[in-house]
Formats: C-alpha cells, structure tokens, sequence
C-alpha cells in the first residue's frame, strides 16, 4: 500500500534562516542509508523530507535503516494521492481508511496541513469536511478530537498525503553537521554508547583502538573491529584506527611507579589519539569516561588525562550511572558484543594497587624516566597504525 514515507524531523525546525543546510544534511542521511536498499528517491520539500519507495522494496528494512538516521522525529508511511480535487481526495482517504482498519469500531479526527495555500479549503474546512465524510461512508466510526484512538492526517502539497501512522525517529541532528570528533574506542560497554551519544548531536566520527599483542588476541581486536561496524550503522562510514601499544605499555611498565600505570598509560593514548585526530580533521576526543567508574576515572584522574591534550575532550557519559549505560548499549545492539571475554589493553596491565588520587607533577616526574625513548615509540606507533574503513 505505502509507496512513500514523509518523514518529519526535530530540532531541525528551530534553525532559522539556515535550516536549509540541516535539512540537506538529513536528505543526504537517508539516501545513504537507503541506497544499499534500492532506488530509492529522497527530496525536500516545504518542512518534510520525502521518500519515494522503487517496485518491491522491503517495508520492514526500510524502516529500520531510516529509523538509524539521526535528526528525524517520527516516519510516517503515507498514500500518495497524485490529484488534490476534493472528490478524489475524499474517496482516497477513504480509500485508505478501509483498506487500513478491518474494525472500524474506532474513535478518530482528521488533522490537515495545507501548504499549497491556493487549495480552495482551509485546513479547518478539510478537518470537518473530510470527517463528515468518513462518518458517512463509515457510520460504526466515531469522531473524538480530544483523545482518539487514531489520527488521520491529510497533506495538501503538489501532490496529497495521507497516514495515520508515526514511527519514532532517534531525534537529534544530522550526522556531519557539528563536525567530527576521535572516539577512543575500546571492547568495553561504555565507550561505543559515548561514540553513539556524540554521533547524535550531529557529529561524524573517527575511532582509534589501542591493541597489545600478543597479550590481546586478534578476537580481542575483531570485538572492536565489530563494535564499530555496529556505530557506524548510525554515523555512516568511518575509519578504525588500531595503534599497536604494546611496546609502549611495556616501556612504561618498567620505567615507571606501578600504581601509576594506568594514568600514564592513558595519558599517552591521549596523546596518539589527538595526533590522529588531528590527521582526521577532528575538533575534539570522545571517550566512554564517567565519574568514579574505575580508579583511572576519578575527578583527579580525569584531570591527570585531560592535562596532556589540547584538544576538548568530550565525555557524554561523564554523569551515568552503569546501569543507564547498560540500557543504551542494549538499545543500540552492542551490549552483546562488547561482554564477549577478550581483555583489552587496559585490562592486561591494571596495578594491583591503581592511584585514584594521581598528582599531575608527580605524574609528570615519572613520565621523565620515559624521556629517552618514548617520542620515537609514539611516533612509531601513529605511523604503524593500521587504519579500517568500516559501515562502507
């Protein structure tokens, strides 16, 4: 029956004289999203993004690829009525009506949007016109404007619309419209729901992966490998990349304070990822970090983290609690993967005894025991780094 979707968007609306660019951006979204699917058409037109579906299309994936698009509200499957005379639009939603309700034992109202302004009804005129009709092709239906059981709404545009169904959208804004950011990503639960928080608010997305072999396996870099392959669902392409640390962890390991490993060792990854971060054009870093988590994500360590970038560092999780990440991750489809148990390499080298107070000087006068070769080992490492295409 639908050969078409109407999708209406969110905080799109409040942009002003540039929402155009915005709403361009959710165009482009969806027909990326949409042409591994078909042929599918997608326009703007008048404060509504439409989608014209090819012969045969998949209803149910179609659906749920749009449905990963940040910036849309909601999804209406609609009835394309290529004439707006009043006779044909009465019969087409009426049309409508039986073919989508079998019981018709319904209370309902008529809602209309006339953007063609030359229609010779007002919007008012075709809510009451067009209900009195349905009361009389349909006498079992009853009209509730307060609280029905369905809402049919009718578009007069060049052509009409017709839909009593919303599918929720995910909100937000449109992938690329804020930027682009480095997640630090790792196997764990938190940080592809960070990844996926930021991409929301319209930001595109690079990730880097710190991998320790042979202390992390190849599945433990797959699980990652995999992750992304699930954000990107919803940022669209992006590059992966996978820094070899071992020979960094291990320098570190036997140069410096072991209730300082973690904050050292995070303090450089912090440092690789703002390099390549800066190779990708990034404005900033996102990480997976919330308060008081683990001892390397307590306020002084934070700050112990933050002192050795110059990029922002953006946290969306910074005040979750575990359980709200948890609820996220299961939304999104990562939970699954991310308790597969192949350690990261956070996990291998953990001290016994972690500092959850960390100094900053203190932390930079034993990072001096690293001065002799820790530059070449991250230069190194950023130009070793293996970097994946992945959601291609």
């Amino acid at each position: 029956m639908f050969k078409a979707f109407l999708i209406k968007y969110a905080e799109i609306g409040l942009k002003g004289k540039n929402r155009f660019l915005f709403e361009n951006a959710l165009r482009d979204r969806i027909q990326e999203a949409l042409n591994p699917l078909g042929n599918f058409a997608v326009s703007r037109e008048q404060g509504r993004i439409f989608v014209e579906c090819p012969e045969g299309y998949d209803y149910e994936e179609t659906v749920e690829a749009v449905q990963k698009v940040f910036g849309i509200s909601s999804i209406c499957p609609v009835v394309v009525l290529d004439s707006s005379d009043w006779g044909d639009l009465t019969r087409g939603v009426g049309d409508y009506v039986e073919a989508s309700y079998p019981d018709r034992h319904i209370t309902f109202k008529v809602e209309a949007k006339r953007a063609d302004k030359n229609y010779p009804r007002t919007s008012p005129e075709i809510c009451a016109d067009m209900g009195a009709y349905l009361l009389k092709r349909f006498p079992e239906m009853k009209v509730d404007v307060h609280e029905p059981d369905v809402r049919f709404t009718v578009e007069v545009r060049t052509k009409s619309y017709v839909y009593s169904i919303n599918l929720p959208g995910l909100g937000g804004m449109p992938v690329g419209t804020n930027g682009k950011a480095m997640l630090l990503l790792s196997g764990g639960i938190d940080s592809p729901v960070a990844g996926y928080m930021i991409a929301k608010r319209g930001v595109s997305m690079a990730a880097t992966y710190f991998h320790a072999p042979p202390y992390t396996s190849e599945r433990a870099k797959q699980k990652v490998v995999d992750l992304a392959e699930k954000i990107a669902k919803y940022t669209g392409e992006m590059k992966l990349y996978v820094v070899n640390f071992t020979d960094i962890q291990l320098y570190i390991y036997d140069q410096c304070p072991h209730e300082q490993l973690t904050i050292i060792m995070r303090r450089y990854m912090m440092k690789i990822a703002e390099k390549l971060a800066e190779k990708e054009g990034c404005l900033g870093l996102v990480t997976g970090e919330s308060i008081g988590q683990v001892a390397s994500q307590t306020m002084h360590s934070l700050a112990a983290t933050n002192e050795v970038c110059t990029m922002p560092v953006y946290r969306p999780l910074i005040a979750f609690d575990k359980q709200d990440i948890v609820e996220i991750a299961e939304k999104i489809d990562t939970f699954e993967t991310s308790i597969q148990p192949f350690e990261d390499c956070c996990t291998i080298f953990v001290a016994k005894h972690p500092v959850t107070k960390p100094n900053i000087k203190t932390i930079q006068h034993s990072e001096r025991n690293l001065e002799e070769k820790i530059d070449a080992m991250v230069e190194t490492a950023i130009n070793t780094a293996e970097c994946i295409t992945v959601g291609a």
